[in-house]
């Protein structure tokens, strides 16, 4: 179990490079220890910072809490807005996270997308019927680094899927719109609320990601 946390910067945009030697120590501490198994700085399609999506393997919102504590782009007023989501990252054979002194892009590599599900009643049932054929879809994905994390996104009594995020090595939305446009989720009529954002990896001291190398 964990939670996703989708921060997105405020008004002031000189704040997020004044707070950067800051957060990058505290986010190495957290991936070093196993607490994040994932992190990765938010773009807008024109390439300019807006956000972040963070991941936190900790049990409840303690540990979210915790981590929001220490977090300079937290504490320092670089997000202007954060959402917590329960998330649980899908057991996959993920490729390895880059790591310090790997090569790092300075322009897009890949997207994040966020997709909701549907809201009526038929949702759930129309998620467990794809959800085999989705999880072999993604499974060689994540074998050959198309996919770099996903999983899903959980109600706030943790108990039902209804959502999903992927970050995929995909360089444009329009990429990744046609990637997902492939995937069961999307042919079943599961994902009805994507929003896209540009990313890249960030080089973190991550521990393997379930399932992965």
């Amino acid at each position: 179990m964990g939670y996703a946390i989708l921060a997105f910067d405020g008004a002031d945009k000189t704040r997020r490079a004044a707070a950067m030697d800051r957060h990058r120590a505290v986010i190495s501490r957290w991936a070093e220890d196993g607490r994040m198994p994932f992190g990765t700085p938010l773009f807008t399609s024109a390439w300019e910072a807006s956000g972040s999506l963070m991941i936190l393997a900790v049990p409840d919102m303690a540990g979210v809490n915790a981590y929001l504590a220490e977090e300079p782009f937290s504490v320092e007023g670089v997000w202007g807005h954060v959402r917590v989501l329960p998330f649980r990252i899908a057991a996959l054979p993920y490729q390895r996270l880059p790591r310090p002194g790997d090569p790092v892009a300075t322009t897009r590599t890949h997207t994040v997308a966020i997709a909701y599900d549907g809201t009526d009643a038929d949702a759930p049932a129309r998620r467990q019927a794809a959800r085999p054929a989705h999880i072999a879809r993604m499974q060689p994905m994540a074998a050959d680094g198309t996919l770099a994390i996903g999983g899903a996104i959980l109600d706030e009594a943790e108990s039902r899927m209804i959502g999903s995020i992927t970050v995929t090595r995909h360089a444009s939305d329009e990429a990744a719109r046609a990637w997902m446009a492939e995937d069961p989720y999307m042919k079943g009529g599961v994902w009805r609320d994507i929003t896209l954002h540009a990313t890249r990896l960030a080089a973190l001291p991550y521990r393997p990601l379930p399932g992965g190398a």
